[in-house]
C-alpha cells in the first residue's frame, strides 16, 4: 500500500511537476533590507524633516535630537533628510543602470547563445575586452569627457555591467537550445525570433531576476564611489557617497557625519546581495540535485 501524499508534498511541488524550495533566510532578510531602502526611497518624494539641501548656518554640528534626528552637518544640513533623498538618487542610478545593462546584455547573450559557435566565440571575446574595464574606472573616464552627472554615472555603470548579463545569458541560452522542446521547434520550421522570445527568454529570465539583483549591489557601490571621489551626482542633490567625502575633515570631531551614510550604504549592498543570493537558491536550476 503507498503512502499517503501529505499536504506538506503537494504544497512543495509546483503546476509543472518541479519542486519548489522554500525561502530561505537570505531571502527574507535581503528582500526586508530592500522594501526598507525603496520605502525611504519613496517615503522622500512626499515628506522629509527639512529640506535636505537647505543651507543653515546657524544649526552646524547640532548632535542628534527631536528636531534633528541625525544631527546636521557642517553647513547646517539635517542628515536624515539627506539619508531619505540620498536613498532615492542611490535607487535611481541602480534602476537606470542595471536597466541599461539588462536591455543590451540579455538579448546580447541569447544572440551569442542562438548563433554560430564561431559567432557567440566572437561576441563573447568583445565582451571580454568590455569586461576588462571596471565601472568604476569607465565611470571617471566618461566623467572626464563628459564631465561629472547623474546620467553619466548612470550610463557609465550600466555599459560597465553589460558582459555580466552577456555572460550568463549566453550560458542559460546554451542549455535551454539542447531541450527538447527547442529542438522540437525547429524541426518544426519556427524561426529563431520565434523560439528566442518563446522558448529561450521566458527559462532564462530567472537568471535575469537574479543577477539584476547583484548588478543593483554593484551599482550602489558604484554611485557612492563615485560622488565619494567627485565624479557621481552633483551638489546639492543629496549622495550618500557625497555625504561620505564631505565628512572626512571631521572624522575626528564628529564621526557621526561618516556613520550613518556609511551604513546606509553598506546595509543597501548587503540587502541587495542576500536578495540575490537567496533568489539564486530559489530559482538556479543547477542548484536543485544539491537540496
Amino acid at each position: 500500500m503507498s503512502a499517503p501524499v501529505t499536504e506538506s508534498a503537494v504544497a512543495s511541488e509546483g503546476p509543472d511537476g518541479r519542486r519548489r524550495r522554500p525561502v530561505t533566510g537570505s531571502l527574507l532578510v535581503g528582500g526586508l533590507i530592500v522594501a526598507l531602502v525603496l520605502g525611504m526611497a519613496l517615503l522622500s518624494f512626499v515628506w522629509t524633516p527639512h529640506d535636505p539641501t537647505l543651507v543653515n548656518s546657524s544649526a552646524r554640528l547640532q548632535e542628534p535630537s527631536l528636531e534633528y534626528w541625525f544631527g546636521t552637518d557642517k553647513f547646517g544640513r539635517d542628515v536624515f533628510s539627506q539619508i531619505l533623498m540620498g536613498s532615492r538618487t542611490t535607487l535611481f542610478v541602480g534602476f537606470v543602470a542595471v536597466g541599461v545593462a539588462a536591455v543590451v546584455g540579455v538579448p546580447l547573450g541569447i544572440v551569442a547563445g542562438m548563433g554560430p559557435r564561431w559567432f557567440g566565440e566572437l561576441l563573447m571575446r568583445g565582451n571580454d575586452m568590455l569586461l576588462a574595464f571596471p565601472a568604476l574606472l569607465l565611470a571617471i573616464m566618461f566623467a572626464a569627457v563628459y564631465g561629472a552627472s547623474t546620467l553619466v554615472a548612470m550610463v557609465a555603470i550600466g555599459i560597465a555591467s553589460i558582459p555580466n548579463f552577456a555572460r550568463l545569458i549566453r550560458g542559460g541560452t546554451l542549455q535551454v537550445m539542447k531541450t527538447e522542446y527547442v529542438i522540437a521547434a525547429r524541426a518544426a520550421g519556427r524561426g529563431p525570433f520565434a523560439i528566442g522570445l518563446r522558448h529561450v527568454l521566458p527559462n532564462v529570465s530567472s537568471l535575469v531576476i537574479v543577477q539584476a539583483s547583484v548588478g543593483f549591489a554593484i551599482a550602489v557601490l558604484a554611485e557612492a564611489a563615485l560622488s565619494f571621489l567627485g565624479f557621481g551626482t552633483p551638489p546639492p542633490t543629496p549622495s550618500w557617497g557625497r555625504m561620505l567625502q564631505e565628512s572626512q575633515e571631521l572624522l575626528s570631531s564628529d564621526p557621526r557625519l561618516a556613520v550613518f551614510p556609511g551604513v546606509a550604504i553598506a546595509v543597501a549592498v548587503l540587502g541587495f546581495n542576500l536578495l540575490g543570493d537567496g533568489l539564486r537558491d530559489r530559482f538556479d536550476p543547477k542548484l536543485e540535485d544539491h537540496r
